[in-house]
């Protein structure tokens, strides 16, 4: 019998895992960003306070996986994400403690039938513990205290002023500690040391998503449900990508990238606060899933492949899904938070858990580095992580896995000045930065992957 397997490290470490997530109440149309501080706000004025359901993670502590069953452990764990989200907004929708142990006792239930199924499903080897009661039950997190950050704050971080307009004071209300001004961040970043001759570089020009390919399906994770991610996705490269996306389809359809490229990248879109919003405002995956504000379109979206210290590498198989960061790492932990962000002009100063805030002239960036080791055989495993690997600082791969191309997705955005934004994010994540995320199924053809090795291997900058 096939089985996907998952990382017994992960798996004992996210059995364990619970949320400790602040939240906020939405404000008129502008849904408030609240972030995980080492301290309450004092200030005279709190925010109304939501708190966030707190679970354990079914899938990290998913073991293995019957590969006939994979289908339908999918659509169970996207269910329980449905539920939590769900329970989630009908706390945001009430009074404080309005109707809580109602919510929770109903997430409960139905989280206890949907794990059950996902046992059925995944087998006797699937790593569940045999009594689900305990992962059936959630609590509501709320004994820290974002309060309103406003005072003694300017908007635009750098001692400005923004006009006193409805949305400006939304903007404002943002804590603070959820931005940093990239000028007070030392440098943090150290190229790594070329050790080997694979000193090349390999690009794909797969444009901005000018055409708009947006939703908040996640076919890696997710494949067949809509709505999977609670969240928009920008996508460029194969624009038949959605959570209906067999191999076949990708392979039969069109691309924006210049090459022949058909691969699929994908990453959670960016808001910006600026008292408008999408079509989506009341929709799945937007305003339904507390993602509201107007969506910015990228400046720029770079897809580049190198080797991370320069040792050669070898060709990727065709629909190799690779995921990057972690689209939960709010309450998950930051175990996997491989995404960053900065401004042009200060790469080399990169941070995690909180935006930059950037000089006039500079454009936010965000930077995702995807694993660089495969196990050479699958194209998936039963976490969606465990087939690949990051390489060491030296450059290694764990054992029976080989070297590939480093995906890295570069995004820049022209923010307004003074302006608050922040990355979709399932709602009881709050849209923490530290969730940002991305997602890749290669698409190539051999003579395109040949191309790209080649390229990397021998020293040569190629796209």
């Amino acid at each position: 019998m096939k089985t996907r397997k998952r990382g017994a490290k992960k798996r004992r470490a996210g059995a364990l895992l619970l949320a400790v997530v602040l939240g906020t109440g939405a404000v008129g149309t502008i849904t408030a960003v609240a972030f995980a501080g080492t301290r309450p706000w004092s200030s005279r004025t709190a925010s109304p306070q939501v708190g966030t359901v707190a679970c354990a993670d079914a899938g990290v502590a998913l073991n293995e996986v019957p590969e006939a069953s994979q289908d339908s452990v999918d659509k169970n764990l996207a269910d329980l994400d449905v539920q939590v989200a769900d329970a989630y907004n009908r706390l945001a929708a009430s009074a404080p403690g309005d109707n809580e142990k109602r919510v929770m006792d109903d997430l409960a239930n139905k989280r206890a039938d949907t794990l059950k199924k996902l046992s059925d499903s995944a087998g006797p080897d699937s790593g569940l513990p045999q009594d689900l009661a305990g992962m059936a039950r959630c609590t509501v997190r709320k004994d820290l205290v974002v309060q309103d950050a406003a005072k003694g704050f300017s908007a635009d971080g750098m001692g400005g002023a923004v006009a006193e307009t409805k949305a400006a004071a939304q903007v404002k209300s943002l804590p603070k500690n959820g931005f940093t001004d990239i000028k007070s961040v030392s440098p943090n970043v150290t190229a790594p040391a070329k050790k080997g001759s694979a000193t090349g570089s390999f690009t794909s020009q797969c444009g901005r998503n000018e055409n708009r390919h947006l939703n908040p399906d996640n076919v890696i994770v997710a494949p067949g449900v809509s709505n999977g991610a609670h969240h928009m996705h920008d996508y460029v490269g194969n624009v038949a990508t959605d959570a209906f996306s067999s191999n076949a389809k990708l392979a039969a359809s069109g691309t924006t990238c210049s090459n022949g490229d058909a691969s699929a990248y994908y990453w959670p879109v960016l808001r910006v606060f600026d008292g408008t919003n999408e079509k989506d405002a009341k929709a799945p995956g937007g305003g339904k899933d507390k993602n509201v504000g107007r969506i910015l379109q990228p400046a720029e979206a770079n897809i580049t492949y190198t080797s991370a210290v320069g040792n050669q590498v070898q060709p990727m198989k065709q629909f190799l899904r690779i995921i990057t960061g972690d689209a939960k790492a709010f309450t998950n932990g930051p175990a996997n938070a491989h995404a960053s962000w900065s401004c042009t002009g200060f790469e080399n100063r990169q941070l995690v858990d909180k935006y930059p805030i950037c000089p006039k002239g500079s454009r936010v960036v965000r930077t995702l580095k995807f694993p660089d080791c495969w196990d050479g055989k699958n194209i998936d495993s039963a976490n969606h992580r465990t087939h690949t690997a990051f390489s060491d600082k030296s450059g290694a791969c764990p054992k029976n896995f080989k070297a590939i191309p480093q995906l890295t997705q570069r995004i820049a955005y022209d923010v307004p000045a003074g302006v608050r934004f922040a990355v979709d994010s399932f709602p009881e994540q709050l849209h923490n930065p530290i969730t940002d995320h991305g997602d890749f199924i290669n698409n190539m053809n051999k003579g395109l992957l040949d191309q790209m090795v080649s390229c990397i291997n021998q020293g040569r900058r190629c796209g």
